[in-house]
């Protein structure tokens, strides 16, 4: 195992929506070698009643559901206590600070993210009073719960904890990294695709002039 493990806790209503995306590709591979570690915790197991229900109607009218204060609170006081590392709690609502490269690398360093998926028309405000979370925005635009959202995120932080990627410049070289600026142009076999040529500077093996071309050509 190479590097530090980051150990991420989801709470959703939708648990199984990870399976797939968790269990392929980079991230699979960095679960397999242990230096990712995601649990997936049910909101429902910490719901009371027969229907183990999670949401409720809103005080004062309007439409939709919101999440209620007593399982989602239940359930992050619960999940803290799996671990000796309190984590940081991150709740993901459109509300939230927007999410980019930057942050995604100041979370990358934690040992420990609490992520709480929204759902529904959002939280019981008394959830954010008594956690008192980061709020998270993937973006201006709506969409039916957080899990996709946490798949964002937990993508983008991963990348960036060492031993993740193979190659480690990957994560430096890539959009976004360091410079701030986008990735240059890249190019494979063949040499010619419909009588567009690779740049020749790439193939004679000056690395200072393929280094000088490819910053120049940053978009």
């Amino acid at each position: 195992m190479s590097g530090a493990t980051l150990r991420i806790d989801v709470i959703t209503v939708l648990p199984s929506l990870f399976d797939g995306f968790l269990g392929q590709g980079v991230l699979g591979r960095a679960i397999e070698r242990g230096v990712l570690i995601v649990n997936r915790w049910d909101l429902r197991d910490w719901a009371s009643g027969r229907y183990k229900q999670v949401d409720d109607r809103p005080f004062g009218g309007g439409p939709g559901m919101l999440l209620m204060a007593p399982p989602v609170v239940a359930a992050v006081e619960g999940v803290r206590q799996k671990s000796e590392v309190e984590g940081r709690l991150i709740a993901l609502s459109p509300q939230g600070r927007r999410f980019n490269q930057d942050w995604a690398a100041e979370l990358a360093r934690e040992q420990r993210l609490i992520l709480i998926c929204g759902r529904y028309e959002g939280f019981d405000e008394r959830i954010i009073d008594v956690l008192k979370p980061e709020l998270l925005s993937v973006g201006d635009f709506v969409l039916s719960g957080g899990e996709v959202a946490a798949m964002v995120i937990i993508d983008a932080i991963a990348r960036l904890v060492p031993g993740v990627l193979g190659d480690e410049q990957s994560a430096v070289d890539e959009s976004f990294g360091p410079d701030g600026g986008l990735e240059y142009p890249q190019y494979t076999r063949p040499r010619v695709f419909r009588e567009l040529a690779v740049p020749e500077v790439l193939l004679g093996g000056d690395h200072a002039a393929i280094a000088r071309w490819r910053r120049d050509h940053r978009r």
